[in-house]
């Protein structure tokens, strides 16, 4: 198998074509590991070295033997060192699988390595001191977002079709967006986040992939969904494969657009005219398409945020090893000062602002199917816009130079509706626009259909990046 025949297979593809017996897994993953050094050559996306041999993976799993990456975020697979891409943490190692990891192994995905994520992973930028910036396929000297960045630069250049992400204010659909993929945030309780942790980031977090057809991303959220045991709580299950839903009709549907942020960002306006131009091809296709937008309080959304710093600043000042401030970027510094200061009263408080803004936004989707919106507020930004390593920062100025770049993903953190970012735009500049869809809470089976709708009507397959290990 060469290079371009690899790469223009997504997850599901190469995985029927290894269950039929055209190529082996082991053919595959020899492809797969000269086109991971490749392309990280060019985009500086794994954290460390490929395994010398693969994590274990199901044999009669659905994606048996497909190639896959997971995140450094924390601990995830047994045995796997982890750093959250900072050069205070060393020699920490996963004692144990997540319920989540288990899953990627029991589908049979092929884990061979490990991708890059700003320190913390609390930034949507990855250019951590440890690693430098990873770069952006479409334009080396943009970046790719974050905190998924590592992942998110290695699908779209092509070296594996899938890779593990997570999201807590956007950490899967914002590096979607830069970098022309799809990005799947699944409601809260959809995808378990167990076992050492009851409910990640308050409630706010998730954890997924991030792929570039939306049937990957249909067919891993069937392989992995589902509540495990302990629980705190889960989704309210499907009625059937989400796979399934890919060919359906959605039927006339009332579909909300809306690209005024929420936070009063400025928002460019090709990036606007992506989500509008979204809303007239759901016109065309039969749906009822309207300007509306959720009711949302932005001190409300400010101080959930906040409580969700704290509680990540919890996870490092609650560890049997304290990471020294001293190796740290000056963000993590001031997250961790701050989290030490952060009382029980300011986190009720906390909840409370969660609350409101779960209720309203609640309350808009019974009057509407889907909400249409951009991902980020303008183009992918240069290396070093965010300035995670300034001293300058506060708390408070850090999440708002965050919102100020993407100021319609976190909301649906909060209120835990599915949302999914679709490469449905492309800029004068030649770089990638995401398209945000969110549906009811529970309701990933009607945001598959609609995204799969938009994916025949507007397809985006063709359209690779300058960097791409199938070339042009």
């Amino acid at each position: 198998m060469e290079f371009h025949e690899y790469a223009r297979y997504d997850a599901v593809g190469l995985g029927e074509l290894i269950k039929a017996g055209e190529v082996s897994a082991a053919e595959v993953e020899a492809v797969a590991r000269e086109a991971l050094a490749h392309a990280d050559a060019e985009v500086n996306g794994l954290a460390m070295p490929l395994f010398d041999e693969a994590l274990w993976h199901a044999e009669g799993g659905p994606f048996a033997g497909v190639p896959f990456l997971i995140k450094d975020h924390g601990p995830v697979a047994a045995g796997v060192p982890f750093a959250i891409g900072s050069r205070s943490i060393r020699g920490a190692v996963a004692s144990r699988d997540t319920e989540l990891m288990t899953r990627f192994r029991t589908a049979g995905l092929s884990t061979l390595g490990v991708t890059t994520v700003p320190e913390m992973a609390i930034s949507f930028s990855t250019e951590s001191v440890k690693h430098g910036p990873t770069r952006n396929p479409w334009d080396l000297e943009r970046g790719v977002g974050g905190s998924s960045g590592g992942a998110a630069a290695l699908v779209a250049a092509g070296a594996v079709p899938i890779a593990h992400g997570s999201d807590g204010a956007g950490s899967i659909r914002v590096p979607a967006a830069c970098c022309g993929l799809v990005g799947l945030k699944p409601s809260r309780g959809r995808v378990p986040c167990g076992p050492d942790a009851g409910e990640a980031g308050l409630g706010m977090s998730y954890e997924f992939a991030l792929t570039r057809t939306v049937r990957d991303a249909a067919h891993l959220l069937d392989a992995v969904h589902g509540p495990a045991v302990g629980d705190k709580y889960t989704a309210p299950p499907p009625h059937g494969r989400y796979a399934d839903d890919l060919g359906r009709d959605p039927g006339p549907l009332r579909v909300a657009v809306t690209t005024a942020a929420w936070s009063g960002a400025t928002v460019q306006p090709e990036v606007a005219a992506a989500a509008v131009h979204t809303g007239r091809v759901l016109e065309r296709a039969g749906h009822h398409v309207t300007e509306a937008s959720p009711e949302v309080d932005w001190d409300a959304v400010m101080r959930s945020q906040v409580a969700g710093l704290a509680a990540i600043a919890s996870l490092y000042l609650l560890a049997p090893q304290q990471p020294d401030p001293i190796r740290m970027e000056a963000v993590s510094r001031r997250v961790l000062e701050f989290g030490r200061r952060y009382g029980a009263v300011d986190l009720m408080a906390g909840f409370g602002a969660q609350n409101q803004v779960t209720r309203s936004v609640g309350a808009f989707f019974t009057g509407y199917d889907v909400l249409v919106t951009p991902v980020l507020a303008r183009s992918p930004a240069p290396h070093g816009t965010l300035r995670y390593d300034d001293p300058a920062h506060t708390v408070t100025s850090w999440l708002e130079s965050l919102f100020d770049y993407s100021p319609f993903a976190v909301v649906f953190n909060i209120s835990g509706q599915p949302a999914i970012s679709l490469p449905l735009g492309h800029g004068l500049d030649g770089l990638p626009i995401g398209v945000q869809l969110v549906a009811p809470y529970g309701r990933e089976d009607l945001l598959f259909r609609v995204a799969a709708q938009l994916e025949r009507a507007t397809p985006w397959a063709g359209r690779v990046p300058p960097v791409h290990v199938g070339g042009h």
